[in-house]
């Protein structure tokens, strides 16, 4: 009689066993699951944040454009150069808009950088234009959204990091490729080939201050300078920085 109660036992006990793991499996899986959802969807919303602050920029341009443009008399060629300047900033804020790497922003922000060099330049030739308070005004937006960009950035590799840090540690890697999730989804910003070796500065005085004219500034290296809004040196490169 034992042998037959333990025999009807064993097979009961082997299903519950079964139905613990199962269970186990499960929730495991649901908890990895919305795990990696939560971090996809805080780099996206990251990525996002990161296109606003360059269409920011980009939507800057212009209003920058005209401000020059109505601040003074210029020749034909220099009126034409600001068309033009305004021309591919309607442009680069269509690549902003559909960007899908890093690697677009980037060549996007670049193109800003050498729209507003050629307005840069512009203005060094016009002196009164430095006194022209909507331009002073732009100026310093156009300032706050460079902080805003690198600020968005790191926010941004912030969650990338985490997303594919989670996607590729165990227990998760295991599952992660079952559940959908490639850790090449995100790519983080990284620096440019210019960026590991240091900017070349020149030191203009500008009446009582002292600016750096920076010639190249990778955006990796403008989290330690400050732009300096106001002061124009002989111009070089995008904008005129003081060291903090």
């Amino acid at each position: 009689m034992e042998n037959t109660h333990d025999e009807a036992v064993s097979p009961l006990l082997v299903i519950i066993g079964i139905l613990i793991v199962l269970v186990v499996l499960a929730v495991f899986l649901m908890m990895t699951y919305n795990g990696l959802v939560t971090k996809d969807v805080n780099a996206e919303n990251a990525w996002a944040k990161v296109q606003s602050a360059y269409q920011r920029r980009a939507d800057l341009i212009p209003n920058f454009a005209e401000t020059v443009k109505g601040a003074a008399l210029f020749e034909k060629s220099t009126l034409t150069e600001i068309a033009e300047a305004r021309s591919r900033a309607g442009q680069i804020q269509q690549e902003i808009r559909y960007a899908q790497t890093p690697q677009d922003l980037e060549n996007a922000g670049n193109s800003m950088g050498s729209v507003l060099s050629r307005l840069m330049v512009v203005v060094e030739n016009y002196p009164e234009l430095k006194s022209n308070q909507n331009f002073l005004a732009l100026q310093d937006e156009l300032a706050g959204t460079e902080n805003r960009i690198k600020y968005e950035r790191d926010e941004y590799n912030n969650a990338v990091r985490d997303y594919r840090e989670s996607v590729r540690t165990v227990p998760t890697v295991l599952v992660a490729g079952f559940l959908g999730f490639d850790a090449d989804k995100w790519m983080p910003f990284e620096a440019d080939a210019a960026a590991q070796h240091a900017p070349t500065l020149n030191f203009t005085g500008l009446g009582s201050s002292v600016g750096v004219i920076v010639e190249s500034v990778p955006v990796a290296h403008r989290s330690h300078l400050r732009y300096v809004p106001g002061y124009f040196g002989t111009y070089i490169g995008s904008f005129v920085y003081r060291v903090d």
